[in-house]
């Protein structure tokens, strides 16, 4: 998910744009920075992968909507989404990968549902729609801007419509150290429970923690 149409120009935080930044971590393959004011930590623009790579590394994704494994995980999210849902509400599923699943799974439940990813569904026309709810799943860590793709999501959403979003949080700097969801050279942007507050802040809705993943937003 890093193509896209904004490019950060400088190594401040592409979340909140603060440019009080500080080291946070090195390993055997690339440096991770941490702001100051919304505590995301992110990979500066030298380590990102080329756009090839990233698709040779999403291509690996084994997405099959016919895996119950995989409905299971994604219905972290979906359940209690569909639980505040009015009837035949309409959505979009941002970065749908190569397996669109979470858009059936909501089809499934009588709405009607509107895909974009930029390597596997580019349609721009969906990005200009307006939605009751929005869902992107396992995405956010692969933005290069996530301040500016977040804010485009929140424009899209209709008033009273729910932005749901699915990622490992950063915990602290001892677990970091350990946690795999760094290794991946994908995951580019990590998101903590201070950054969604601070988008909360920013948008006026507090944000709603279900589990340990996934975050809901209401407009």
């Amino acid at each position: 998910m890093q193509q896209n149409d904004y490019a950060p120009s400088f190594d401040g935080c592409p979340l909140c744009g603060n440019i009080t930044v500080t080291a946070y971590y090195d390993d055997k393959t690339r440096s991770y920075l941490c702001c100051g004011q919304c505590q995301l930590v992110f990979v500066p623009r030298t380590f990102h992968l080329s756009s090839t790579d990233e698709r040779a590394v999403y291509d690996q994704h084994q997405n099959n909507p016919n895996d119950q494994g995989y409905r299971k995980f994604l219905g972290r999210l979906a359940d209690p989404l569909l639980e505040k849902l009015a009837p035949n509400s309409f959505g979009l599923d941002f970065g749908s990968g190569p397996g669109p699943t979470l858009s059936l799974m909501f089809e499934e439940k009588g709405h009607k549902v509107a895909i974009y990813d930029p390597y596997y569904a580019p349609d721009k026309l969906a990005l200009e729609g307006h939605y009751d709810f929005i869902t992107s799943t396992e995405v956010v860590e692969h933005l290069a801007a996530p301040g500016l793709e977040l804010d485009r999501l929140w424009r899209l959403l209709k008033h009273g419509g729910y932005l749901g979003l699915m990622t490992k949080q950063v915990t602290d700097r001892e677990s970091f150290d350990s946690w795999h969801y760094k290794n991946d050279p994908s995951h580019i942007s990590f998101f903590s429970q201070q950054s969604f507050e601070y988008l909360g802040a920013k948008w006026g809705s507090a944000p709603m923690f279900v589990g340990a993943d996934v975050i809901l937003f209401r407009k």
